[in-house]
């Protein structure tokens, strides 16, 4: 979910309704630090369990936002982290038209839901056979749902490059989020996020049984996180009653002054 399994440059929080809501912006592609477009802003709330919910709209619209980038990248492959980096890689590929390698990589023990205290590499795929042999010496594509601490990636990074001598290799991930990572990327790797979010726990649709409900349930929920911006702020209204309190104070005191 919120896991890793993956950059706001700052971040912009706008007070409307409590929680404040959380304003999502469009990442752009680097071989550092992801750039910024303050174009294709997206805002969104945090439900009342302090989680923010994405819905299968919200994930594809945002995979669509990355094509371009991807494509100037011009990936001769793609290697999906699963299990989150499974069905965002499969709807980048639908517009980037290459093949598929999956691996499995663990952070946190799925029965406990904690995080362990090293990367397990659960899975990976033969590179003398089929599209495994698309790697070496190829444009290798790593893409993941959510860059959190970035430990995954780096892992997975750092284990391609290891193990299979790709040419270039670029990461690209659904969702960036803004805190400090426990891991750096490589030198050299390019880096594209769809999205910059704040550091809270996302929940993603193929997710939604894992959080107790059904894939019904959980658009609904995501639907409220994107449309839930009241028109009042509350901040803004605390700010003018007390102003208005203050200057009530003033007058007052001026009246019995001048009395």
């Amino acid at each position: 979910g919120g896991r890793e399994t993956t950059s706001w440059c700052c971040a912009d929080y706008k007070r409307n309704g409590s929680p404040p809501q959380l304003a999502l912006k469009t990442g752009k592609m680097s071989s550092a630090k992801a750039k910024q477009d303050p174009a294709g802003k997206a805002a969104r709330m945090a439900s009342s369990d302090g989680k923010v919910y994405f819905s299968y709209a919200d994930i594809h619209h945002t995979v669509a936002g990355m094509v371009e980038r991807v494509k100037e990248f011009n990936p001769d492959v793609i290697i999906a982290i699963g299990g989150g980096g499974f069905i965002p890689a499969r709807m980048l590929r639908t517009e980037v038209r290459v093949p598929i390698l999956a691996v499995s990589l663990e952070l946190y023990d799925d029965t406990t839901n904690t995080k362990n205290h090293f990367v397990r590499k659960v899975q990976w795929f033969d590179e003398t056979s089929g599209v495994g042999k698309q790697v070496r010496n190829k444009r290798v594509l790593i893409m993941d749902e959510v860059d959190d601490t970035r430990t995954t990636l780096k892992y997975c990074v750092e284990e391609v490059i290891r193990t299979n001598a790709p040419s270039a290799v670029a990461v690209a991930v659904v969702h960036n989020k803004l805190k400090k990572k426990e891991g750096e990327l490589p030198p050299g790797i390019v880096y594209i996020s769809g999205e910059d979010v704040p550091a809270v726990w996302n929940c993603y649709p193929w997710d939604a049984a894992a959080y107790g409900r059904n894939i019904d349930e959980h658009e609904e929920l995501a639907h409220a996180c994107a449309q839930r911006s009241s028109k009042w702020d509350p901040w803004a209204v605390g700010g003018c009653i007390a102003a208005a309190a203050v200057v009530g104070g003033l007058l007052g005191a001026a009246l019995v002054k001048a009395g």
